[in-house]
């Protein structure tokens, strides 16, 4: 396992970030008192619930490219990409919290870094394939 310590702790950290997602969903839920099941109510807790939607989304695409990434390119730089889009999706929930305007550059970050660890995965998938 230690080759893949780091792709491991970025998975971890995805899951941290998905669960403090959710208690933000539940606190606004709480705050604003919109009973389950709704998902619409007070602003707030639509863009708290927002937040956590994205957030899923993205990391249903993302977990995978990290790790089709770390086994068939570089498990450093899957760490690396993984951080980027961490701190990247923290970023977007930060801002989208405060202003949903300014959520763009967030978004941005862990989108590159998706993009760079989609197209390298693909990349390192296919050159095992004609090896």
């Amino acid at each position: 396992m230690n080759a893949y310590s780091g792709p491991a702790l970025v998975t971890l950290a995805t899951s941290l970030l998905l669960f403090a997602c959710a208690a933000y969903v539940g606190r606004c839920r709480i705050r604003f008192e919109v009973k389950a099941p709704a998902t619409t109510g007070h602003p707030q807790f639509e863009v708290a619930y927002r937040i956590q939607m994205n957030t899923i989304e993205n990391a249903v695409a993302f977990l995978p490219a990290l790790w089709i990434f770390t086994l068939s390119v570089s498990s450093q730089w899957a760490t690396v990409l993984g951080g980027f889009w961490l701190a990247g999706r923290a970023w977007y929930a930060l801002a989208y919290a405060r202003d949903p305007g300014k959520r763009g550059p967030g978004f941005v970050l862990a989108m590159f870094a998706f993009a760079v660890l989609l197209v390298g995965g693909g990349w390192g998938v296919v050159r095992g394939l004609i090896s």
